[in-house]
Formats: structure tokens, C-alpha cells, sequence
């Protein structure tokens, strides 16, 4: 039976193919495709009983991008400048503070594609903030980001990730993915770098041993089939990360959020489905056979989802996210503090444990 042999080779971890892949969306039962995937997650991450949870701040460097994202109601044009902002040093400071008091020991830094911001002003921010606080992680902007910033810089991405690097960037998020398809990026978000420059960039990371993550937004314009396809590409640019290096440490699939954005004006509204999305965490368990950690995005599914994505293939909650802008301005508002995130976690029937960027495990001293 053609079920019982796709289960298996998924089982195995062996590198499925587009038809097997498709096959698990397409008609996978989903009570078994879920059951497959826990059972999975529980021999890539051993940890009996252990989820995983974050505590960092995302803070937005800017608000300025020219990038043209449709499904972004945080961004402004150069022009707006009633609008607009540069975060100060001495915002970053109060936030990092409040940050540290909370226990928290990473910043996710994301802006936009400012057509001002070469390469000079993010290694003067990122060395000033190393500089202010060494031990403070830097999880900062994405490959749409780097490729751009090398862009107005005159510089290629290597060199611009070299030079990030050595500023004080600690990993890069896997920001800007969303689909990874022509067609739909150009549907969705027209000036954005093109999948071809978002995955150079990527594996330009892998190379220089940069630990990087991995996402995908869905639920807008693309198919079904190119979801898989998206899955299929994360997979195998991980295969060419050399071996030994970090490559892609995460994957955390998100629903498109469509409260008052451009898209929405267009007529392409969000559909929340929770078996819609427990079935994305069954299949990117199972497709991304490379990737040992993915993570439940409890801010744009609801604590509820969440905790069943937790028996469907994920082992990670993610961070209680001190402050996010961008999604939240789209609709998603589920909130969680620590105590909350890790309760949520019990309820699900697990054990929580705090962790850093890199998966490595913290002490909580809450």
C-alpha cells in the first residue's frame, strides 16, 4: 500500500520525493499523518517530554521600506515622514534593559528595505550594541535584507555578511521567505529580492557557519502545491550546507494575517483553519527530513492550535516575543508572558524548558 510505504520512508528520515511530498498533503489521513510526525519529532528530539520556549525582544530598526509588501500594514514610504523612524540608541537601550530584567538574551532586529541604510549604519548599530551589551544576542534583519543593503552598498552579500558578522550579528532569521515562488513574491511583495537572491544568501550563511532559520507565510495567493514546493526548496538547501555547520537550526511556518493590509483591499482575505495548519507542522516535519527543531507560532494560531501542533510533529513554542509590530498590526494579537507560555506548554502535557537561539538549553529563574 502506497500509504504504508510513504509513512515508512518518513519514518526512516529518507529524502522524499515531490510526488511522495505532494501525496502527504494531498491525501495523507490526517489523525495518521499527525500521529507519524509526533513519532518522528520524538526520535529527532529526544528530549522526552521537553518543549522548548524563547525569551527575546523584536525590536524594528525601521519602519522605512520600499519593498512593497503587500501583506504589511507596519511599513511606510521614505517619503512619509510623519511616519517614519530610525530606532535611537537610547530606545534601544530602554528596551534591551527591559529585556534583560524580563531574563530575556536575544534581539530579533528586522526593518525594511530603507534605501538609506548602507552597509556603514548597521555596522555602527550592531557594534555599538555589542559594544553596550557583549553578552546580548544579535538574531538580525534576513536575506532580503542583506541582499539589499549589499545592493546600495556597492558590496556583495558575502562581503556584507562578513562585515555583519564582524560588527557583532550573531544569526540570521529566516525573515522574507514567505513563498519561496517568483510568481507569488511578485503577487504579494514586487520590489522584494527574488528567490534565487534569498537563497544565495542563505547558503552564503551556511557556508560561513551562520546559524540561520527557516519560514514560511501562508495562506494568501499560493497553491497548495507551492507550499510543498517552498518545503522542498528549505530542504534542499539545507542538504548543501557543509557539513558540520549550522545551516538552518529552525522552521516556523505562520498564517498570512490580513486585517486591513493591501492584500485584504484586493480581495484575499485570511481563512484560519487549525487542521489546516496542524497538517503544515505534520508535513514540514516529515518533508524537512534535515531539520531537527519546528516551531508552533502560537502568536498567529492561538494558544489552542499551538498545543496540538506540540503532538503533531513540533517541539518548540518559540519566544513570548517581548514586542512585534508587524504581525500584530495584521491581526494577531494572542499574547504570552513567560508564566503563560510555559503553563500553556503543561496544559499540552509537557515539560518546558527555556532555551537560547541556538537550542541550547537555559536555566529559568523566574
Amino acid at each position: 500500500m502506497r500509504a504504508d510505504e510513504i509513512f515508512a520512508r518518513a519514518r526512516g528520515r529518507e529524502t522524499l520525493s515531490s510526488d511522495e511530498a505532494y501525496w502527504l498533503w494531498e491525501e495523507a489521513p490526517l489523525e495518521r499523518l499527525a500521529a507519524v510526525a509526533d513519532e518522528v519529532r520524538r526520535a529527532v528530539v529526544p528530549d522526552e517530554g521537553v518543549v522548548t520556549w524563547q525569551i527575546d525582544r523584536n525590536v524594528n530598526i525601521t519602519n522605512v521600506c520600499i519593498s512593497g509588501c503587500k501583506f504589511c500594514n507596519f511599513h511606510c514610504k521614505p517619503h512619509q515622514t510623519e511616519r517614519a523612524f530610525i530606532t535611537t540608541i537610547e530606545e534601544y537601550k530602554q528596551k534591551i534593559d527591559t529585556m534583560l530584567q524580563l531574563g530575556g538574551d536575544q534581539l530579533l532586529l528586522q526593518g525594511g528595505l530603507h534605501p538609506k541604510l548602507g552597509i556603514e549604519f548597521y555596522e555602527e548599530l550592531f557594534a555599538e550594541l555589542k559594544r553596550l551589551y557583549p553578552h546580548v544576542r544579535l538574531h538580525a534583519l534576513g536575506a532580503p535584507e542583506v541582499a539589499h543593503i549589499a545592493h546600495i552598498s556597492n558590496i556583495t552579500t558575502r562581503q556584507a555578511l562578513e562585515r555583519l558578522v564582524a560588527a557583532g550579528l550573531d544569526s540570521l532569521p529566516g525573515a522574507g521567505a514567505e513563498i519561496l515562488c517568483d510568481d507569488v513574491r511578485r503577487a504579494i511583495s514586487p520590489a522584494k529580492p527574488s528567490v534565487k537572491e534569498w537563497i544565495d544568501v542563505m547558503h552564503e550563511a551556511h557556508e560561513m557557519n551562520l546559524p540561520t532559520s527557516a519560514t514560511m507565510m501562508y495562506g494568501h495567493v499560493e497553491s497548495p502545491r507551492q507550499r510543498i514546493d517552498h518545503l522542498l526548496t528549505i530542504r534542499d538547501l539545507q542538504a548543501r550546507c557543509p557539513e558540520g555547520n549550522w545551516g538552518f537550526i529552525a522552521f516556523i511556518p505562520w498564517i498570512f494575517r490580513s486585517t486591513g493590509t493591501r492584500l485584504e483591499q484586493e480581495g484575499v482575505k485570511s481563512h484560519f483553519s487549525p487542521m489546516e495548519y496542524i497538517r503544515i507542522i505534520a508535513v514540514s516535519r516529515l518533508i524537512l527530513n534535515n531539520i531537527r527543531n519546528v516551531q508552533a507560532s502560537w502568536l498567529t494560531v492561538g494558544k489552542a492550535t499551538a498545543q496540538l501542533a506540540l503532538h503533531s510533529g513540533a517541539n518548540d513554542m518559540g519566544s513570548i516575543m517581548i514586542e512585534e509590530n508587524v504581525v500584530s498590526s495584521a491581526g494577531a494579537h494572542n499574547q504570552f508572558d513567560a508564566q503563560g507560555i510555559q503553563q500553556a506548554i503543561r496544559e499540552a502535557g509537557f515539560r518546558p524548558q527555556l532555551r537560547d537561539q541556538l537550542y541550547r538549553l537555559r536555566e529559568w529563574k523566574g
